[in-house]
């Protein structure tokens, strides 16, 4: 299956020596340039910042796009399981892909990747991220789509979510944390006294996870 995931890069790439290759998943209805925008706050050493666009087209959000629908007047109050959606299934495997031929054509490996994502992006990081041989995750104000899956490789992961969310509710957070750790996923977890957002404090966490993440490899 051939991936067709446009994406915005930051620095250009070949600009500067890098050790790290961050990813960054947008959520429902924003786009890669939503988020590339946050890239020079970051303030990263060394580090390729990579945005891609999800596949789908939303519906309702002119030039927003979306990695999978959600089922009518679905608010995440309940649990959610996406697994049965084929939106989701085709998402996956493009997400997958587009990985894969990210770590050929910019010759850093997925073992140097930290692959992140907000809201939506945050539980596609979760989903496809458990599966790939990374160096890291950061889930930011997302949620699981079902069922923890043990990673295929030790790897740390970082949490931060809202305590206000009115999104995705701070429970939903709770509960994503405690199935990873069950599946042998150990999970830092930051909770912020924010809502469903990016704060300047969110960039300084991500940034700090990822410095100190680079200076191990």
């Amino acid at each position: 299956m051939l991936s067709t995931l446009q994406a915005l890069a930051y620095p250009a790439p070949g600009e500067t020596p890098t050790d790290l290759q961050l990813v960054i998943l947008h959520g429902w209805g924003a786009s890669a340039a939503d988020l590339a925008g946050l890239a020079p706050y970051l303030q990263l050493t060394n580090t390729a910042m990579v945005f891609p666009d999800a596949p789908l087209p939303h519906p309702q959000v002119p030039g927003g796009r979306m990695w999978y629908g959600f089922p009518a007047a679905y608010d995440f109050r309940t649990p959610p399981d996406f697994e049965a959606q084929a939106d989701l299934q085709t998402s996956r495997q493009q997400l997958t892909v587009w990985l894969a031929d990210l770590a050929d054509t910019s010759q850093i490996p997925l073992e140097r990747t930290v692959l992140a994502g907000f809201s939506q992006g945050g539980a596609m990081t979760l989903d496809v991220g458990g599966q790939l041989p990374l160096a890291g995750q950061i889930c930011l104000s997302g949620y699981l789509h079902g069922t923890a899956r043990p990673p295929m490789s030790p790897r740390p992961l970082l949490m931060v979510h809202g305590s206000f969310d009115p999104v995705v509710p701070i429970e939903q957070a709770h509960r994503a944390r405690a199935a990873l750790d069950q599946q042998g996923q150990p999970v830092t977890f930051q909770e912020l006294p924010m809502g469903h957002e990016v704060t300047p404090q969110t960039l300084q966490i991500m940034a700090g996870f990822c410095e100190d993440l680079r200076q191990t490899l």
